[in-house]
């Protein structure tokens, strides 16, 4: 028996563990998002005020920026710990620390309230948030790929990673809800701490989903051999290429993303001059159109490979940005729509079969770790700097067509990984561990 088909687990239980998967992470990346997408329209104003809307949003921005410094922390920490107690436990406790910051998030004092403090305590918050969802992906993704069957997997795997686009599909549409329902003053006075505070409801269903879980039962069957006492490290020592391959998939991947939700959203704002709704409406369409059609990229992974899908949404994603601004100038509610619709399901072609693609770089032994290292530590130069490179170059040029580059290098480096990256479809675990172990 192959260790893909380890899991003699009724189809019932893989469904169970993908369910889990899919809800916990949307959830956790809810409330990550919520920042981001608060950051655009709030943080510079309550907690970063400034003369100058692109000065208050770099600030706020750069208190969201280090939400993805704290990932690699997280992915390292819980990447040990999930390579030698289990990925089970692990998840769990990723779920806590982010819906407890998230809540309390929603309770802090304001900068006209109690001065420089208010943006520290956010700052600190946010740390957490980051440290918690770099542990987060890992876990989730892994548990779905590894209860999976080979021919499958990144279907499987795939569904975590649209817990992301649900996730911020969630964030935009309770954003999106009340900017529909208040004015701009209770909004800006009350009405954005009801979707942080909204976190307890939702940590509250997490825990209840994911508490009877059991463990990977391939990971399960390799901690039989013993654990390694530093996975990490093991994973830079023995994976140094899959470590590079796997951070050079994330980087057009994470920095378009970033682009596109977070910057643009200030870009819609502030630049064309288009209002809060128009701009939260769109990225609603578009988190429901990448929701969508990313299990189609997971799916598509397994019948044809992990590299074409690949390829194809890092290729099509680099000509994009040419065509996203210019859309989003036009100053219409539809063509703002239609922008971020093309933008997500570009990225969802990179993004749905990116979890199993990552998780087959590494022997199971140490893979929690090495596809966190791979996946987190790109965050810090890629997503966590996107909106702020992307406000200075629009600022010291007046015009965005440095983003449409900068989106462009960054997504001919992840076409290259791609391309460099050897193809695991339909590989079970025994085969790929028994071939990086040689």
């Amino acid at each position: 028996m192959t260790a893909a088909a380890a899991p003699d687990a009724p189809r019932s239980g893989l469904g169970k563990v993908v369910m889990a998967s899919l809800i916990g992470t949307t959830i956790e990346w809810y409330d990550f998002f919520l920042y981001g997408t608060a950051a655009a329209l709030v943080f510079n104003k309550l907690f970063f005020p400034s003369a100058d809307p692109l000065t208050g949003a770099m600030l706020a921005f750069a208190s969201y920026a280090l939400g993805f410094v704290a990932r690699p922390l997280g992915g390292i920490v819980f990447g040990h710990f999930g390579d030698r107690i289990g990925r089970k436990k692990l998840l769990m406790l990723s779920l806590v620390l982010m819906g407890g910051a998230t809540f309390l998030i929603g309770l802090l004092p304001t900068y006209g309230q109690v001065g420089l403090l208010a943006p520290v305590l956010l700052t600190l918050l946010r740390l957490v948030q980051g440290f918690a969802v770099g542990g987060e992906w890992g876990g989730a993704v892994l548990m779905a790929a590894e209860y999976g069957d080979a021919k499958r997997r990144g279907l499987w795997a795939g569904f975590p990673q649209a817990g992301v686009a649900a996730g911020n599909l969630l964030a935009a549409g309770v954003l999106a809800l009340l900017a529909a329902v208040q004015s701009d003053e209770d909004f800006l006075a009350w009405g954005w701490r009801i979707p942080f505070l909204l976190s307890a409801v939702l940590i509250a269903v997490g825990w209840w989903v994911r508490v009877s879980l059991e463990e990977s039962p391939v990971f399960a069957k390799a901690a039989e051999g013993g654990a390694h006492r530093a996975p990490v490290i093991e994973a830079i020592r023995q994976r140094p290429g899959g470590v590079a391959v796997g951070a050079g998939l994330r980087v057009g991947e994470n920095i378009s993303y970033y682009v596109i939700t977070a910057f643009s959203i200030t870009y819609i704002v502030d630049v064309v001059g288009l209002t809060r709704s128009v701009a939260l409406n769109a990225l609603l369409i578009g988190a429901a159109a990448e929701c969508l059609t990313l299990p189609l990229f997971a799916w598509l992974s397994d019948r044809i490979g992990r590299r074409p899908v690949y390829a194809v949404g890092a290729g099509g994603m680099a000509l994009f940005g040419f065509a996203f601004f210019p859309l989003l100038e036009t100053g219409t509610a539809q063509a703002v729509g239609a922008a971020m619709a093309m933008g997500l399901i570009l990225h969802g072609a990179m993004y749905g079969p990116q979890a199993a693609f990552i998780a087959e770089l590494f022997p199971t032994r140490i893979r929690y770790s090495g596809a966190s290292l791979a996946y987190q530590v790109t965050s810090i130069v890629a997503g966590s700097l996107a909106p702020i490179i992307a406000i200075a170059l629009f600022r010291q040029s007046g015009s965005a067509t440095p983003v449409a580059v900068y989106m462009l290098i960054a997504c001919l480096i992840s076409l290259a990984a791609a391309l460099i990256a050897r193809e695991t479809k339909g590989q079970s675990f025994e085969e790929i561990d028994a071939r990086l172990s040689r």
